[in-house]
């Protein structure tokens, strides 16, 4: 039986210090990804990245507001970011499929059905979905919050037996993450309230942040489902949280029975 399960990858794991797109990055998770097909996991990617792409891609001469820009870029983008995956998932034969989504998607009704189908179809013919934002008609009202919470939504449209939010630090800590005296907080039972760890800060080149992930993770672990938060910038860090969880800097929220 296979185990289903939700990635998210963020912006900041998936971009370099100047903003660019890491490459060699985006390569090494499609490795691991690649492995967890091998190893009876079914995997659906939820991917930011795509307007970090387009901003490197265009040099606009002119004064856009927030919503044209990200209107622009991500159009731009996501050719370039999913064009990038066909390419890694292919050297493993993996297909792959996007699936451009909006939030009131989510709402009951015809559209979720269609979109929970479509996924279905494509799991069941083996084809890996890449999930992102369809940021060209998303206004800011109906904006998700964030892929984090995307992700969240997917994972429960999907009954997947785990989510895994992939950051650019290890986990929830119990002080500053910089500070040495500061612990992971490696097991969050229901229930349990950690806001006072909670920071409002946003990740640089994406939307979310920490506090994002824990109202994510909250909800998807009341809905039944484990949720991971780990350090995407790990060498391995997905085939170690399987093979080896108890020695990998993680926090999971465990879910609710």
């Amino acid at each position: 039986m296979k185990r289903r399960i939700v990635i998210k990858v963020g912006s900041n794991v998936l971009t370099r210090q100047n903003g660019k797109l890491d490459v060699t990055r985006m390569s090494a998770i499609v490795d691991q990804i690649a492995w967890l097909r091998s190893h009876d996991y079914e995997v659906i990617l939820v991917s930011s990245g795509a307007v970090a792409c387009g901003r490197r891609e265009l040099t606009v001469d002119h004064q856009l507001d927030s919503v044209e820009q990200r209107q622009l870029f991500s159009a731009v983008g996501q050719v370039k970011l999913v064009g990038l995956y066909y390419d890694l998932f292919r050297e493993y034969g993996i297909h792959v499929g996007q699936v451009l989504t909006m939030k009131e998607n989510f709402e009951p009704g015809e559209q979720y059905r269609n979109q929970r189908a479509c996924m279905t179809v494509m799991l069941e013919n083996g084809v890996l979905p890449i999930v992102n934002e369809n940021d060209t008609v998303s206004v800011t009202e109906l904006m998700f919050t964030d892929n984090d919470e995307l992700s969240g939504l997917i994972a429960q449209m999907m009954k997947a037996h785990t989510l895994v939010l992939l950051s650019n630090i290890d986990g929830i800590y119990d002080g500053h993450p910089d500070d040495p005296q500061s612990r992971i907080i490696p097991r969050v039972e229901p229930g349990t309230d950690l806001s006072q760890y909670i920071k409002e800060e946003k990740s640089a080149f994406g939307r979310g942040g920490m506090h994002s992930k824990y109202t994510t993770a909250q909800k998807v672990q009341q809905a039944g489902i484990s949720v991971v938060i780990a350090n995407g910038e790990r060498d391995n860090i997905l085939i170690d949280l399987v093979e080896n969880r108890q020695n990998t800097p993680h926090t999971e929220f465990i879910a609710c029975n």
